[in-house]
């Protein structure tokens, strides 16, 4: 008799249980906050945080990781992501694939000498390529006391040929190159700063995820 009383408390309990867990799964799969304090709220949190976010002044190349890695080289180099985005822009157009008739391939337009002077293996991979150019960006804009439009005659010509005539190149397509991207940048005179000093003038503030 006593068992018989019990059967219907044990099936009421178990009826129980299995509607919670009815609503936690409904919960979950409908996103209904009803269990707020099991839901993974940190770690939505922190991918929130880590997320880039290209600054509203800065071009973009219509991808988001893309502009990333143009601010992580900025960031990384000392130097303006602008002045990147503009060599870029000029160089492929933002094409992964690009191709020049004379053998420069990716986005900055390496040459095979170059993208083995700063250790670009691959020079179709986006990240490598950036890096790479953005190294050699850098390193001109050093040889020439940040002349952008040394610099840049520099990239475009080579630096033997912007010390061979003491200034641009009288190459119709150099001359031309420099003034593009000059006016697209607006400036002919980038600091050569230490990368921690260029993150503050060029507000290279935003944290990134590893």
């Amino acid at each position: 008799m006593q068992i018989t009383r019990h059967v219907p408390h044990f099936r009421s309990i178990k009826a129980s249980v299995l509607t919670l867990v009815a609503l936690f799964v409904a919960a979950n799969i409908s996103d209904i906050s009803i269990f707020k304090a099991v839901a993974p709220t940190v770690t939505a949190q922190t991918q929130l945080a880590a997320r880039f976010i290209n600054p509203p002044d800065y071009p973009t190349s219509g991808d988001a990781r893309i502009d990333e890695l143009i601010y992580r080289a900025g960031r990384q180099h000392g130097l303006d992501p602008r002045l990147i985005h503009a060599v870029i822009l000029q160089e492929s157009r933002y094409k992964k694939d690009a191709v020049s008739y004379a053998g420069a391939e990716g986005l900055m337009q390496l040459m095979p000498a170059t993208a083995k002077r700063f250790k670009c293996e691959d020079r179709r991979d986006p990240e490598q390529n950036i890096e790479a150019g953005a190294k050699y960006l850098r390193w001109l804009l050093k040889r020439f006391d940040g002349n952008v439009q040394l610099a840049l005659a520099g990239y475009n010509a080579g630096e033997g040929a912007v010390d061979k005539y003491d200034g641009i190149p009288p190459y119709e397509q150099t001359q031309t190159y420099v003034k593009k991207i000059v006016a697209n940048y607006g400036k002919t005179h980038h600091p050569v700063l230490k990368p921690e000093e260029a993150r503050a003038a060029f507000s290279l503030t935003q944290q990134l995820a590893e």
